[in-house]
């Protein structure tokens, strides 16, 4: 027999139509022309789990390995022993096993010599799943064969998707705490379920809503739509989608048909996520399970975002209430400490800082003049100019500030406690309390220190009248170099157009 292989293609139009997972794919490895013949007229109309068998043929070992390297998803091989040489089906399963690392096939070998290849020996020392002398196959065996070995790969596929699902969850639940928002969450949400299904965007629909679980069923919030890239809202979806939502809430419990998936969560904070999928073709059970433990990790990170959200919003709170609370000591509007905080995290931003750092800054800065609670009141407010006595005074409350907040171990105060310290000294080492120069001062205070003199000098005052915007912008470039970092006046004057919509936002 010629060393040749070829793949039996299925002929008939009905067939070709078919996807490429609609069959079985069966390798068949003999050099005898007649067992591949046989096997065919056997194994003629076998079906299992309403696939159809697709025949790959080699006679030779050699010609076995070029259809491996193909890449082509085989299920079984049927393999014989003696070939070109008297062990040329075992160093194929060798082949298999060890170098291209392919351990999803099932390995038959079948033999007409058994004395080349002694059963027991052959069975402890390679990886195969049955050995079968030729002469005992006879068609009832072949299909039991063929339905034990089936039955085996597709146990192991199963294995394989899921664990390949089970690692798009976990990739994805990484990608859900890095999160910011619910907006970005949402995003993430829809980005991770095709490929946790591992389909393409255009084969499956989905949707994902919370809701209050006492609330009415028709209150649920629409938290990301397939294919709605704005933000979504409930009419986006369409009226059956909302009726399965209301279901679920009504049930609270998931449901499951053919083609659609409802998961309902309840959390721990009395919300309810639900996520909704619907898949153009039917949904298998090991689907329903990999949506199952990826819609329960979006209920507990919605969970932790929102938390995380409420933290964060007390966080600015407790930074605006405070810093308002001294400006009001000094006569002063809280449009200051928020008007300073925007100025700082734009600042930062256009510095290069990360999205973190600068959101750090944005909630710490209203904290740099924490330290006035400890100057007295007609120090604070005296109209006119301080005298050097009082003016020593009035420079204790960066150490004041830094003081009172550096104990802390919360990141917003830590940083709080630099701003309070640094925010009055000066790039050339002129300023207070430290005379420090340079980048020795962090750069939370040189960024706030430049916020805070252009709020402060376009703002009125109980010891003066706020400056033209002009006069503004001279002082601060006379002081590029001596008060602030060249960079960030550079930064601001380039960049100017959008502080002054902040200062427009809110007005004293």
């Amino acid at each position: 027999m010629n060393d040749f292989l070829f793949s039996e293609d299925v002929v008939t139009e009905e067939s070709t139509a078919q996807t490429e997972h609609a069959f079985w794919e069966i390798l068949v490895v003999d050099d005898e022309d007649d067992i591949h013949q046989v096997t065919k007229l056997v194994l003629s109309g076998f079906t299992f789990e309403d696939k159809a068998l697709r025949f790959h043929h080699a006679y030779s070992a050699k010609a076995a390995k070029q259809l491996l390297e193909q890449d082509l998803d085989f299920s079984v091989g049927l393999i014989d022993v003696v070939m070109e040489t008297s062990h040329a089906g075992l160093d194929l399963i060798k082949f298999i096993r060890d170098e291209i690392n392919n351990h999803d096939i099932r390995l038959i070998l079948r033999t007409g010599q058994p004395g080349e290849a002694p059963e027991e020996s052959v069975i402890r020392e390679y990886d195969i799943n049955d050995y079968k002398n030729k002469t005992e196959l006879t068609a009832i065996k072949m299909k039991t064969l063929l339905y034990s070995a089936l039955r085996a790969h597709r146990d192991i596929q199963i294995i394989e998707r899921h664990k390949k699902g089970l690692e798009k969850i976990i990739n994805a639940s990484s990608s859900f705490l890095k999160c910011e928002s619910v907006h970005e969450f949402a995003s993430t949400i829809l980005s991770h379920v095709t490929s946790v299904m591992g389909l393409d965007d255009a084969e499956i629909y989905c949707a994902a809503a919370v809701n209050q679980q006492t609330s009415p069923a028709t209150d649920f919030k629409l938290l990301a739509v397939s294919g709605v890239e704005t933000q979504p809202s409930n009419n986006t979806i369409p009226e059956n989608v909302k009726n399965l939502f209301v279901e679920a809430h009504n049930r609270k419990s998931t449901q499951v048909t053919s083609h659609d998936y409802i998961g309902y969560f309840p959390t721990q904070a009395g919300l309810e996520t639900m996520l909704y999928v619907h898949k153009g073709s039917q949904l298998d059970p090991t689907e329903h399970q990999l949506l199952e433990f990826f819609a329960n990790n979006i209920a507990l990170a919605y969970d932790n975002l929102k938390l995380r959200e409420i933290v964060k919003e007390s966080q600015k709170e407790l930074s605006y209430i405070l810093g308002e609370a001294v400006e009001k000591r000094s006569k002063e509007t809280g449009s200051h400490v928020k008007r300073v905080a925007l100025y700082s995290e734009l600042l930062a931003k256009l510095y290069g800082l990360n999205n973190f750092e600068s959101e750090i800054i944005k909630l710490a800065s209203p904290l740099h003049d924490i330290g006035k609670i400890s100057i007295p009141d007609q120090i604070l407010n005296k109209p006119g100019k301080l005298d050097p006595k009082e003016w020593q005074i009035m420079q204790t409350h960066a150490q004041v500030g830094y003081e009172i907040l550096s104990g802390s171990s919360n990141e917003v105060l830590r940083c709080g406690s630099m701003i309070a310290h640094l925010h009055h000294e000066k790039w050339d080492g002129s300023g207070y309390p430290n005379q420090l120069s340079g980048k020795d001062i962090n750069i939370v205070g040189r960024i706030t220190a430049l916020a805070d003199v252009f709020d402060a000098l376009g703002s009125d005052r109980c010891y003066k009248k706020a400056w033209p915007l002009d006069d503004v912008l001279s002082l601060i470039k006379q002081q590029s170099g001596q008060q602030f970092e060249p960079k960030l006046v550079d930064i601001f004057i380039n960049n100017l157009e959008l502080f002054l919509e902040i200062k427009e936002r809110y007005p004293d």
